[in-house]
């Protein structure tokens, strides 16, 4: 027999002595009662008086029996493996802590049957796990991802990495989970949440119910400056509860959607389910707006309020402008210039203007500009300019796009106007004279 023969089953033999020792003394280490570590809890354990968030000792843990050995104030208990961070230092778990600290005893019920759990916070990465309606999963923290789409526009919310009750961890967006949160003794406030939901749905539903304007209205008729080529009764947003949809026509804009109900977003503002429309409640007398259009931009818009009939305060405003339009009408209707021609005003608000060599030499008109034209009042003049003038005429010559101003004022012998080209206008009202302004004074003709 060779020697070599001899070694080679003493070496075995050896070997397994060595293996089992080492077993032996890793068990008696684990029994004796000393510290692995600690770690962070992410399930609860209510009947154990565990709740997740908790930072708890570790003494044994188990990869036969798929358990640790924890520390709690009643005593020593397991826990599966996956309800807890791998254990580390108590200082190490601290920092932990601060990873999960934002959604502590949160947790969030699936709202769509066959919800998929994903590898990565993208709508396209692989499917870890299918959630059922309804089914209960814990919120570990919040990642940064890419939203899902719905049509071409991205669905409200954010990437959550869940935990299932059997231990499996994935991405999940958080438009189809209802989120909420537990007490002391690990009971959901789940019901109290519900009610109060509903109690804000029911005010945020009655609050939609009255007609929501452009608060550029609200101005309009607070200074009493009617601007009625701004002021559209169509252009509101409102809930029709009865038939139940949501109306909104702004400038280029008119949609009318089925609605299907409202979910609260994190910063406050609400989200209409399947409408591009995000609400922030300001107060009872001002909301903003939020669309995004098939273009993918938001738009935001400041709405409020108002009780008056914008109908008849636009034909208030068009008796207004008739009536100051037949004042000089009735004065004239004709005047004439020695250098810058004749003007007449004619019926349905038509003019005619010869001899418009000088304002076309000026630049106040353009050479394409012909005799004829629309003439109107539509803008408002300041205080300060009231002591000086009747008003504003706004001339639309046949010919031209532009429009031509003039600050008129009705004098004894005549119609003096001055060239408003350069004026200030803010909000439809003239502030402020052109400078150095052309003046013309056309005589009443008999």
């Amino acid at each position: 027999m060779k020697i070599s023969d001899k070694i080679k089953p003493m070496n075995k033999n050896r070997f397994c002595i060595f293996s089992v020792l080492f077993l032996i003394i890793n068990l008696f280490i684990s029994c004796s009662g000393g510290i692995v570590g600690y770690s962070v809890v992410l399930w609860n354990f209510p009947e154990n008086g565990i709740l997740d968030g908790e930072i708890v000792p570790v003494y044994i843990k188990s990869n036969i029996s798929q358990v640790y050995v924890i520390g709690t104030e009643n005593g020593k208990t397991e826990v599966p493996l996956w309800a807890l961070t791998s254990p580390e230092s108590k200082r190490k778990a601290e920092k932990t802590f601060q990873k999960y600290a934002d959604y502590n005893h949160t947790f969030a019920t699936v709202a769509l049957d066959g919800l998929p759990m994903r590898a990565e916070p993208v709508n396209t990465s692989k499917q870890v796990y299918r959630l059922r309606q309804d089914e209960i999963v814990k919120i570990l923290f919040k990642g940064q991802g890419q939203a899902p789409m719905s049509g071409k526009k991205a669905l409200e919310g954010d990437w959550l990495r869940v935990l299932t009750k059997d231990g499996t961890q994935g991405w999940c967006f958080s438009y189809n989970l209802r989120q909420f949160k537990i007490d002391q003794d690990g009971n959901p406030i789940i019901e109290n949440v519900l009610e109060e939901e509903n109690t804000r749905n029911e005010e945020f539903e009655a609050l939609l119910q009255q007609k929501w304007y452009p608060d550029s209205y609200k101005g309009m008729l607070k200074a009493g400056r009617i601007n009625i080529e701004k002021l559209n009764p169509e252009y509101y947003f409102t809930f029709d509860a009865e038939n139940q949809k949501i109306y909104f026509a702004m400038p280029g804009i008119y949609n009318l959607w089925d609605y299907t109900g409202a979910e609260k977003n994190k910063d406050g503002s609400i989200s209409l389910l399947q409408i591009p429309v995000k609400i922030t409640v300001k107060n009872r007398s001002f909301i903003v707006v939020r669309y995004t259009g098939e273009d993918g931009k938001p738009e935001d818009f400041n709405l409020v309020p108002i009780d008056e009939d914008l109908y008849s305060i636009i034909e208030n405003e068009k008796n207004r402008r008739e009536t100051e339009f037949l004042e000089i009408f009735n004065f004239g209707p004709s005047f004439k210039s020695s250098s810058y021609g004749t003007l007449s005003l004619l019926e349905n608000h038509l003019f005619r203007w010869t001899n418009t060599k000088l304002l076309v030499n000026q630049a106040l008109i353009s050479k394409n500009a012909r005799n004829s034209g629309t003439v109107e009042i539509k803008y408002f003049i300041s205080r300060q300019l009231s002591s000086s003038f009747d008003g504003v005429l706004t001339f639309t010559f046949d010919g031209m796009t532009s429009e031509v101003n003039f600050l008129y004022k009705i004098e004894e012998q005549g119609l003096r106007l001055e060239d408003a080209t350069r004026a200030t206008i803010n909000n439809n009202m003239v502030v402020s004279r052109s400078t150095s302004p052309l003046v013309i004074f056309f005589s009443k003709m008999e």
